[in-house]
């Protein structure tokens, strides 16, 4: 007889793993389904997903070691720090990287244990709907399958780079995320096909350690989904590093010889163009993984997109599947995925809990930083919104000119008449940190003067957050 479980979840990542430890929190027996190895030498499943082992966490960690370096020959001398013959190791960062990795995927499995989470090792797939319970087959690396059941499934297996169809990705010369991470040396010639997230980080990294690096978007408007200021100001200070962008371009032709890749590619104007590489990154979105779960065997539904269909409390049309983070439509980020796997495991147990997505922030990890939450300033007018606004920089701020970081500035926008904040967005160093501040205002729907009014300590960068709060009724005090 299969084993069965209050709770299954197929997919370890951010939003399954946390899904999972909340349910048995909550006194649920509780299974997860995990068996992608991300090359693990053994062939064993690695816990925390895309984000944790070829996402958020490894870049991340690439980006600061970076980051050092490129202080340590362009920005230390400014200290009166003489730093002579620095040089990289791009085989050493990228080991640190995966020993980070290796610690946080570990430091997952330790959680389930400490929680009493069954980790079920291999690749779930539906099987069939019966006596209330939910049959999930599990097939291990070994080709080995097994049958649970439970009361509740919750689907959390994320999403892979997208592809396009005419360029093949093999990860050595043309690369995604995955491919980009584990560069041995550091390419002379470096083109990107997408201005988005992982693009613009990955680029960053590799320009940093010199790299010539340019970033081929299809879209005639550089980050289309940041306001307008923010997206103007990201873009003047990414030339300024040297990182060169073509907009509104459409791809042709990619060949790909021993040495070297090329891109053809028509300009927004309709010039032919192309560009000779020493790699290529594709950064041109994610698609959900939803194939492979036999959802039609218990009668879940995706749309035209492949992502799953269900209503705001994550729940599929059949009784007791729920489907959690990038494979349902919404933003594909990791903190969204793990508040919405606490809220419906809290749901399965017949709480109330309730998720805001106007709340959600996003961060790009590029230097300066870029963050937001709510609207933007574009978005409001074109939807009538009255709207009045506050922006204070970095470079009227002590604490940013002490630590050289005096670049981009902050932006509030709140309701004309009630106040109310409806976006802030951030351009700068320490942004994904500013961002929270935000994020508990909006959630507490506070208006600009509270934010105005709070004390804040000097000196710090938050003092930027309280001065555009200011500048929103036009009484800014250090400007």
């Amino acid at each position: 007889m299969s084993q069965t479980f209050d709770v299954i979840v197929i997919g370890a990542g951010p939003g399954g793993y946390i899904a999972a430890i909340r349910a048995a929190q909550l006194g649920l027996s509780t299974a997860c389904i995990e068996g992608n190895p991300y090359d693990d030498p053994k062939g064993e499943p690695r816990l925390g997903g895309t984000c944790l082992n070829v996402g958020c966490i490894p870049s991340k960690a690439l980006l600061h070691s970076s980051h050092l370096f490129e202080d340590a020959n362009h920005h230390f001398e400014d200290n009166g720090i003489s730093v002579k013959g620095v040089s990289m190791d791009p085989a050493k960062m990228v080991a640190r990287k995966n020993a980070i990795v290796d610690k946080m995927t570990g430091g997952i499995q330790y959680l389930f244990k400490k929680n009493k989470v069954i980790l079920l090792k291999g690749y779930g797939a539906f099987v069939k709907q019966e006596g209330g319970l939910t049959q999930v087959q599990v097939t291990d690396k070994d080709g080995n399958a097994s049958i649970v059941s439970a009361k509740n499934v919750i689907i959390a297996t994320g999403s892979k780079a997208r592809h396009l169809p005419s360029i093949a990705v093999d990860n050595v010369q043309v690369c995604d995320n995955e491919g980009a991470l584990n560069f041995s040396t550091v390419p002379k010639k470096l083109g990107v096909i997408g201005a988005g997230v992982i693009g613009l980080e990955l680029g960053s990294v590799w320009r940093r350690l010199g790299a010539e690096v340019t970033v081929l978007e299809a879209m005639p408007a550089f980050l289309g989904a940041a306001d307008g200021a923010i997206a103007k100001e990201a873009k003047k200070l990414f030339e300024k590093q040297g990182l060169k962008f073509q907009l509104g371009v459409s791809i042709g032709d990619v060949k790909v010889s021993k040495k070297s890749v090329t891109v053809n590619y028509t300009t927004a104007d309709g010039a032919e163009a192309k560009g000779e590489f020493d790699k290529l990154i594709v950064s041109v979105g994610r698609t959900p993984n939803t194939d492979n779960l036999n959802l039609e065997a218990v009668g879940v539904k995706t749309n035209e997109r492949g992502f799953i269909e269900v209503n705001h409390d994550c729940a599929t049309a059949v009784a007791g599947i729920w489907a959690i983070g990038d494979v349902i439509p919404g933003p594909m980020l990791a903190h969204k995925a793990e508040d919405e796997g606490v809220a419906v495991a809290e749901r399965i147990v017949g709480q109330k809990p309730h998720i805001d997505y106007n709340c959600v922030p996003w961060v790009i990890y590029t230097s300066p930083e870029i963050a937001w939450v709510g609207q933007t300033e574009e978005a409001l007018k074109a939807a009538g919104r009255e709207i009045k606004s506050g922006q204070f920089p970095f470079m009227a701020n002590g604490r940013a000119l002490g630590m050289g970081s005096a670049e981009g500035f902050v932006k509030m926008i709140a309701d004309a008449k009630t106040d109310e904040i409806l976006g802030v967005h951030i351009i700068g160093a320490g942004a994904s940190d500013l961002i929270a501040e935000a994020v508990v205002a909006m959630e507490f729907k506070a208006a600009s003067e509270d934010i105005a009014r709070v004390c804040h300590p000097h000196p710090s960068m938050s003092e930027v957050m309280r001065e555009a709060a200011l500048a929103v009724d036009k009484r800014t005090l250090n400007m």
